[in-house]
């Protein structure tokens, strides 16, 4: 097996410094794409009109490159284009902590944030491949099985290409902490829950004919198997 080359660490900076519990963070470039790839949704973080405004969105992760995408008309996404500063969360929860004393009970979790501006992708080329990018992250299979976007849909998607090199990750993993006070304790239980993202059964929509068959890259997803999408 070919070794990967060795990618840069994390560069933090800042605003991208984690100030509590540094043992937590992460400064390994690939467990930054463990995060964005795990995560099926991202937060976007701007300042819109004076007040702060965080929404939910799809990403998707080419590189160190994450891309974002909206409509022309939302006023968000415009500011983004325009170039406003964003701060992107992204988090996996794996599990709830439950400690013996309320104070230490936590979560097990992956977490980025990502800081900068992010850079318009123009060019009908362009566009379609990041747009491919962020539908095979959330959907992996259906670009090369649904209709593609045309081009007057192409006009009305704002694409935005986010540059991963102020980023931060933090992890927290294992066992409940335990304090000298609640060693005694023995009669109270601490532990984990794992918590996993799972697939249920598909729902056929209402105009799908009778005998069209759920394609085998959504099935695949309820049994734990997904149809990875190609590499970039």
């Amino acid at each position: 097996m070919t070794a990967s080359p060795t990618r840069p660490p994390l560069s933090p900076t800042p605003r991208s410094t984690p100030t509590r519990k540094p043992q937590r963070y992460a400064s390994d470039r690939d467990a930054l794409y463990d995060v964005l790839d795990s995560a099926l949704l991202c937060h976007v973080g701007l300042v819109l009109n004076g007040s702060p405004v965080v929404l939910p969105t799809a990403h998707g992760r080419d590189g160190d490159t994450l891309y974002l995408h909206g409509s022309t008309g939302s006023g968000n996404v415009r500011a983004a284009v325009d170039g406003a500063d964003l701060c992107v969360a992204v988090s996996v929860l794996d599990g709830i902590v439950y400690a013996r004393s309320l104070s230490d009970h936590s979560m097990n979790y992956r977490s980025a944030v990502i800081h900068g501006r992010a850079a318009p992708v123009t060019g009908e080329e362009r566009k379609t491949h990041a747009l491919r990018v962020l539908s095979e992250h959330l959907s992996p299979g259906s670009w090369d099985y649904a209709r593609t976007p045309d081009r007057k849909e192409l006009a009305a998607t704002h694409v935005l290409a986010l540059d991963l090199g102020e980023a931060s990750v933090k992890i927290r993993t294992g066992d409940p902490s335990l304090d000298d006070a609640d060693r005694d304790a023995h009669t109270t239980w601490a532990g984990v829950l794992p918590v996993h993202t799972t697939f249920g059964t598909p729902v056929t929509a209402d105009y799908v004919p009778e005998g069209v068959a759920v394609p085998e890259h959504v099935s695949a997803r309820t049994t734990g198997r997904t149809v990875r999408p190609p590499s970039w």
